[in-house]
């Protein structure tokens, strides 16, 4: 979605201070609209509203959330003054101003930048119109870059302790749609997630319907991302959101946990310090740079074929990077001696350094620590339970168990994790996570008998529960694009429909150099011609296909299917494809995506081009490694959005894998 402008200003025809007609609806026709639209921006103008409603409470909402306010003062307007009042009450940046000739110029605003326009007639004067476009146009580009500058607004800049609204909280009771767009775009992205569906999430995470919410709606999506484990698509948006807030400190840490599941730990580790220098009591910060530090130092010395006797040297030996991760889980738990995670894993290093090295440094901090951390985690378990999430519970009574093997013997280690298992809810994952850990104490030789005891505990739980099945993983994935077969009557041919042979066979062709086989996913809308060609091709070679329509059924097949020469056969060819046994039920996506995103003047979007970004997305989300584009294509525009060439530029920006069947040569 388009970041967005909402321009304050006076409408119709009003005469100026010296009384001559200025035609302000020209001004915003033909200078202030095209030049926000040249800077990017989705235009919005009170009066352009197409629903009913209180125009106060779309104004309100407008300039409360726009990216950018254009307030043009070349009269004194009262309307426009007060609007102007409101936005710089509510957010600090943000503001252009806007003026033609006037004689004076206002108190308020005298010292304040503006910039200026020429008049003709009371209309854009031609002969300066397009110096006056630009410079609207590189002052929004600027002012946009700048978010995170110097407050244009006088009230936060006399005020430097004040502080902005939240954008969610300032909901205006009348704007219903505004918001109601927003929750279902939420309710959409919960599903998709539920679903484990990143491809899903990366189409509407491009769609969020209120652009001044850009930060929440990918944080929404990259947190459902993170929890798919879906790292790099999940970085991606944390990066997208860092753009626009650099000061959200939520995206920031999650930017570091991205870096660090994807293996770039040290870029992690100075992300985490950056944060640190400005937060230096964030107790999520410091706990996961412990992570990253513990991390680094198994990584050290756990190197697969070698003897317990070596990793325990090893281990040793990396003394340095061990009492780095010491230092941050500590560092956590004093900044927050409730947060029982950081306590528990300092703690436990502590007790691995001194059995390693003998050496008793942390013996007394150890000891004390101990105390708080049973403190707090029992204080979790029994302050109102019932308002505890499971997984709370769980890690509460998995530390107690972890304080056991520290400080008690078998038969405690046994009761305190035959007792964190009952508050597991046969959670695999967190219970496997606390199997791993004691795996590798017991890899370093560490109170062998303590934690013999509690894997054999694990392990006996994990023995009753499933192991959560891992999905299917396509060796590559071939993504198809190409030329619906020409309607009768085309008065430029593009696909003829006796050159069908010909296309079958480049297409199968290309299939085969690409080494397909039955391991592979095919990926295609399933039109009459390209598309189902490709489709016959892959489902001849034993690949799994799935069909993505941008239309409900019976729509798609009217649209696409039966406009072509011969659409009977077309239809019959279709039904064949989809029933076939390696065809996988077809995603339909209104009925996944919801409804097309539509602008504030209620024009939407293309359907086939949205199924094309929803096509990519489907293919990267295996992979962009596994990633193979294949297209018919003249090499020429389409017949509008969603064509062939928009998806081959989509996909050359961003991988360039294109095995491009030019139909210029091919017939």
């Amino acid at each position: 979605m388009k970041l967005h402008a909402f321009v304050a200003m006076p409408f119709g025809t009003k005469p100026d201070a010296a009384g001559n007609p200025v035609d302000f609806n020209a001004v915003y026709d033909d200078l202030i609209r095209p030049a926000l639209e040249k800077a990017g921006l989705d235009v919005f103008r009170a009066d352009e509203e197409p629903r009913a409603g209180d125009i106060r409470a779309d104004m309100f909402q407008e300039l409360l959330m726009a990216d950018l306010v254009l307030a043009d003062l070349s009269i004194d307007n009262p309307n426009v003054w007060y609007e102007l009042g409101v936005r710089h009450a509510l957010r600090a940046r943000g503001v252009i101003l806007l003026q033609a000739p006037r004689d004076r110029q206002p108190f308020d605003i005298y010292t304040d930048r503006k910039l200026h326009y020429r008049l003709k007639d009371g209309r854009p004067d031609p002969a300066t119109l397009d110096d006056d476009r630009k410079a609207i146009t590189d002052m929004a580009t600027a002012t946009l870059k700048a978010w995170h500058g110097r407050k244009v607004s006088p009230v936060y800049a006399l005020l430097p302790n004040l502080q902005e609204p939240d954008w969610k909280s300032l909901r205006i009771g009348d704007a219903r749609e505004f918001w109601e767009r927003h929750d279902a775009w939420c309710a959409l992205i919960e599903r998709a997630r539920d679903d484990n569906r990143p491809e899903d999430i990366l189409v509407l995470a491009d769609e969020a319907p209120i652009t001044a919410l850009r930060v929440e709606a990918r944080l929404a999506a990259g947190n459902a991302l993170l929890q798919g484990r879906h790292f790099n698509f999940a970085l991606e948006q944390f990066d997208l959101a860092h753009r626009f807030d650099p000061d959200n400190l939520t995206v920031s840490r999650k930017r570091g946990v991205c870096l660090q599941r994807t293996g770039r730990a040290a870029e992690a580790q100075d992300l985490y310090r950056d944060i640190l220098a400005a937060h230096p009591d964030d107790v999520e910060t410091w706990s996961l740079l412990g992570r990253v530090d513990k991390d680094a130092w198994v990584t050290a010395w756990r190197t697969p074929g070698s003897t317990p006797e070596a990793m325990r040297d090893a281990a040793t030996y990396e003394d340095a990077l061990l009492r780095a991760a010491i230092d941050s889980y500590a560092a956590a738990f004093r900044a927050v001696p409730g947060h029982f995670y950081s306590g528990i894993n300092a703690v436990t290093l502590m007790a691995l350094y001194q059995d390693l090295t003998g050496d008793t440094r942390y013996a007394a901090d150890q000891a004390v620590m101990a105390g708080g951390i049973a403190w707090s985690a029992h204080s979790t378990l029994t302050a109102r339970p019932c308002g505890q999430a499971p997984q709370d519970l769980y890690w509460a009574a998995a530390t107690l168990g972890d304080l056991a093997v520290l400080r008690g013997d078998a038969p405690a280690v046994r009761a305190a994790y035959k007792e964190a298992i009952v508050h597991a809810d046969n959670d695999w994952f967190a219970l496997d996570s606390t199997l791993g850990q004691l795996r590798l104490l017991a890899e370093l030789g560490f109170r062998p008998d303590n934690v013999a005891a509690g894997i054999a505990t694990y392990e006996r739980a994990l023995a009753r529960l499933r192991p959560p099945e891992k999905s299917w993983q396509p060796g590559k994935v071939f993504l198809f694009s190409g030329h619906m077969v020409d309607a009768p009557g085309r008065k430029e041919p593009r696909f003829p429909a006796d050159k069908e042979p010909v296309a079958a066979t480049a297409i199968d062709q290309a299939l085969s150099d690409e080494g397909a086989s039955d391991q592979d996913l095919a990926l295609t809308q399933g039109a009459a011609g390209g598309d189902l060609l490709f489709a016959e091709a892959a489902l001849k070679r034993g690949l799994r296909l799935q069909l993505l329509l941008p239309l409900p059924e019976p729509d798609f097949i009217e649209a696409s299917i039966l406009r072509s020469a011969d659409g009977e056969t077309w239809r019959k060819r279709y039904f064949q494809v989809r029933d076939h046994a390696l065809c996988l039920p077809p995603r339909v996506m209104p009925d996944v995506l919801g409804p097309l995103p539509v602008d504030h003047l209620g024009n939407s979007m293309n359907e086939f081009e949205r199924c094309n970004q929803w096509l990519l997305y489907s293919a990267l989300a295996c992979g962009i490694a596994r990633t193979r584009f294949v297209c018919l294509w003249n090499g020429t525009g389409g017949d509008g959005p969603g064509g062939t060439q928009h998806m081959v530029q989509e996909v050359r920006r961003r991988t360039g894998k294109v095995t491009w069947l030019d139909t210029r040569k091919l017939w």
